[in-house]
């Protein structure tokens, strides 16, 4: 049996308990449960074959009660001797996609970042936000097929594209590639088609949260998104973390969201409504240039999904929807680089050198950390990413 010690100011104790898929050499895929620098499988530890499947849908299914138990017997199995079978290094495991996607929507929910892309692309415009957005949260229908998990390296996308030079379009690979730091929310039970969840409901259908890259061809989508927005400026690729920190392990992260004014329409309102106090940091070939503050986001988690859902759209177990760029008030608080960089006229120094949008080698990272139980800080893992040219 194995007691499993846990270094002091740990980001992964137990005030987390992030759910992840893991595997080693001659043994297929299996959950298990990160502690300090180490995984232990849960099938093992609770011995329940759920666990043993290579994915966290068979688990998210069987509703939040279960979420409930499970972590709770996971925290008072784990501080007693562990099986030895079920606990393996950190550095000696494969990680993977922890669930399987099921459907995948983005939305468009910080203000601070909606504002700054209006002043960018319509900068004759009185008001920078569209008559709609401090109405619904807006957002658009992706493509859960290429959501991949860190370390996956992204092939730089070809499109069309038009600039102010061009008279016609030209086809090419993008040369405004660039980044949104956002974070993920993974439904864990959904609802029928012709129903809805409502924004109160909602946390007992998201079962937690990743870290999400939703990388960018801006010149693509430049000129694709008119009349209908986003296509494949954004389905090439998403990269999402591989540790899943359960909705359960942030009640300590709660905080009130922004002020909402006007008054959103019944559907959207909450008895309480929460955003989540997570710092989030961006990394460009080692180097932080962007910290952006997921406590500044205007619409919720809660309303997202009940938003997405208000029509009768059905939801299901695997679907994951994402908050759009998070962006604050301060230039370094920006979490794309069109943003950073203000559409490219005002680049940043990364290692010395003055940047813009990526290039083929660039590694970006994100990460995040947020308040855990009882004074803890509790960690998200990384999204990490590296651009290469198309073969």
């Amino acid at each position: 049996m194995t007691s499993i010690s846990i270094s002091e100011g740990s980001l992964f104790g137990l005030a987390n308990l992030p759910y992840g898929v893991y595997s080693v050499p001659g043994q297929d895929p299996r959950v298990g449960v990160r502690l300090g620098e180490h995984v232990v499988d849960l099938a093992l530890l609770l011995g329940d074959d759920v666990f043993a499947a290579g994915s966290l849908n068979p688990f998210m299914a069987q509703g939040h009660e279960r979420w409930v138990e499970v972590r709770g017997a996971i925290t008072e199995r784990i501080q007693r001797d562990v099986p030895d079978e079920a606990v393996h290094e950190l550095r000696d495991v494969t990680l993977h996609l922890p669930f399987e996607v099921a459907d995948y929507v983005d939305f468009y929910a910080s203000e601070h970042h909606a504002a700054n892309l209006g002043r960018l692309f319509r900068p004759e415009a009185a008001e920078p936000l569209m008559p709609n957005w401090k109405h619904l949260p807006v957002g658009y229908h992706g493509r859960s097929s290429s959501i991949v998990v860190s370390g996956t390296e992204i092939v730089r996308p070809s499109g069309q594209r038009k600039g102010p030079g061009d008279e016609v379009p030209v086809f090419g690979p993008s040369v405004r590639l660039d980044i949104e730091a956002e974070l993920g929310f993974v439904v864990g039970t959904g609802n029928a088609m012709g129903t809805s969840i409502p924004a109160d409901e909602a946390e007992r259908h998201i079962f937690g949260v990743v870290l999400f890259n939703d990388w960018s061809a801006r010149d693509i989508q430049a000129w694709e998104y008119v009349p209908l927005g986003p296509n494949l400026g954004k389905s090439f690729a998403s990269t999402v973390s591989p540790w899943v920190v359960p909705l359960l392990a942030l009640e300590a992260a709660r905080v009130p969201t922004p002020t909402q004014e006007p008054a959103v329409l019944p559907y959207l309102q909450m008895q309480r409504p929460w955003g989540l106090d997570i710092a989030v940091e961006v990394e460009w070939n080692g180097q932080v240039v962007s910290r952006p503050p997921y406590a500044a986001m205007y619409w919720s988690p809660a309303q997202m999904l009940a938003h997405q859902t208000v029509n009768g759209a059905p939801s299901r177990t695997g679907d994951l929807f994402a908050s759009g760029t998070i962006s604050g008030p301060a230039k370094d608080q920006r979490g794309a680089f069109i943003e950073l960089t203000w559409g490219g006229t005002e680049p940043v120094e990364v290692n010395g050198a003055p940047r813009t949008f990526l290039e083929d080698g660039d590694e970006i990272v994100l990460s995040a950390t947020a308040p855990g139980a009882d004074g803890a800080r509790i960690g998200f893992g990384e999204a990490r990413g590296r651009i290469v040219a198309k073969a």
